[in-house]
């Protein structure tokens, strides 16, 4: 087996042990203090964080615009919409333009 297909692999096995792991660690409690609740309630948002920050920072004029487009469509919409325009604009501009 080729040294990429054992990295995927193991990155499988590693995903769904800190998954399951997470799950069986909270299934122990019967309720979940507000303030775990409130840090497990902020994953996602760290997330998109850690995803869009570097485009930010090496970021040409499309992925400028795309941010600012996907940024106003998501402060009145929900998530998905605004993934959907951030990709459709980033699409359309590198396409249209070659930047």
């Amino acid at each position: 087996m080729s040294q990429t297909m054992w990295i995927i692999l193991f990155g499988a096995i590693g995903t769904y042990l800190t998954r399951i792991g997470g799950h069986l660690v909270l299934s122990r409690f019967k309720s979940i203090h507000p303030r775990v609740q409130a840090g497990l309630d902020a994953v996602p948002a760290a997330v998109l964080t850690t995803l869009v920050a570097p485009a930010v920072f090496n970021a040409g004029p499309a992925e400028w615009v795309a941010i600012t487009i996907a940024g106003v469509i998501g402060w009145f919409t929900g998530i998905m919409p605004m993934f959907i325009a951030g990709a459709a604009v980033i699409i359309a501009l590198r396409s249209l333009f070659g930047v």
